[in-house]
């Protein structure tokens, strides 16, 4: 195949791979990176926090959970993004800050990244630790009937998967998700993830709208790839079509690594969101 060949969107592997590259897009990604590294290291840090709760067997399923300090909180899952492949939880415990400021309590979840583990592996993984939290509610303190998932990025893929299968998921916030993978199987996403034509169809949540009853708070930013606001644009307008619970967030000024700001703050717009989403508004 030439190298110019339109592959997707009248766009050739090159424009692919471009269109679905955050950190390219972003020229400082690197120093968000490092903030929040530095973020976390103090939200780790807390006397109550709860840290590498294994909620399965492999090395990196593991969990943290930050307590509220609240009576029977509702509990918000975050999962982190990374295009299924890098980054870990130890990185996402500052997007704890904005929910726990309203009594909210929070797990940042851990999974096997690929090659290491498949798609299909993942998302089974997070559901394991659906059912890790729900089965341990009343150690942690948490009301089960009030387990709301939110991720970002590839995590954004894997909250509306939740969303869609796992009846511990009581609604989701999904910030600059995916939820088409038949562009990531033809770009340079899939060397790692491998993607089979059973996966892309059984896991891209657009296809699975029939699923999905749960509220979902869909959020992207407005500086974003364009890919990335069609996914969420072209996600929200078919839920739509179908009267679905789903409504759309577009975070004007943000780019795929500031909107993550917006749930650390307590007075943040995903913070509200959430909110929203829980019933607390």
């Amino acid at each position: 195949m030439s190298a110019n060949a339109v592959i997707y969107r009248g766009m050739n592997r090159a424009e692919l791979d471009a269109a679905y590259n955050n950190s390219e897009a972003v020229a400082d990604s690197p120093q968000y990176l490092k903030r929040w590294r530095a973020a976390s290291e103090r939200v780790r840090a807390r006397p109550d926090a709860q840290l590498d709760i294994a909620y399965g067997e492999r090395p990196r399923a593991r969990l943290d959970y930050f307590p509220s300090g609240t009576m029977l909180p509702a509990l918000f899952l975050f999962i982190h993004g990374g295009y299924w492949q890098r980054n870990e939880k130890e990185t996402f415990a500052f997007v704890a800050e904005g929910p726990l400021h309203h009594g909210i309590d929070v797990a940042t979840v851990g999974y096997t990244l690929a090659p290491d583990a498949s798609l299909t592996d993942i998302v089974g993984e997070i559901h394991q630790a659906l059912d890790y939290l729900c089965a341990h509610a009343d150690a942690f303190g948490f009301d089960c009937e009030r387990l709301y998932v939110g991720g970002w990025s590839a995590g954004g893929h894997l909250t509306a998967a939740a969303a869609a299968a796992h009846p511990a998921c009581a609604g989701g916030l999904p910030i600059s998700g995916i939820f088409d993978l038949e562009p990531i199987a033809l770009n340079y996403l899939n060397e790692k993830l491998r993607l089979t034509p059973a996966e892309i169809a059984a896991l891209s949540p657009l296809r699975h709208l029939s699923h999905c009853q749960k509220p979902l708070r869909l959020a992207v930013g407005g500086n974003e790839l364009p890919e990335l606001k069609r996914q969420s644009e072209l996600f929200a307008r078919a839920a739509s079509a179908r009267d679905l619970a789903v409504q759309l967030t577009v975070l004007d000024g943000h780019h795929h690594f500031s909107i993550l700001d917006e749930l650390a703050r307590p007075d943040g717009a995903l913070t509200r969101e959430l909110l929203a989403l829980i019933g607390r508004t």
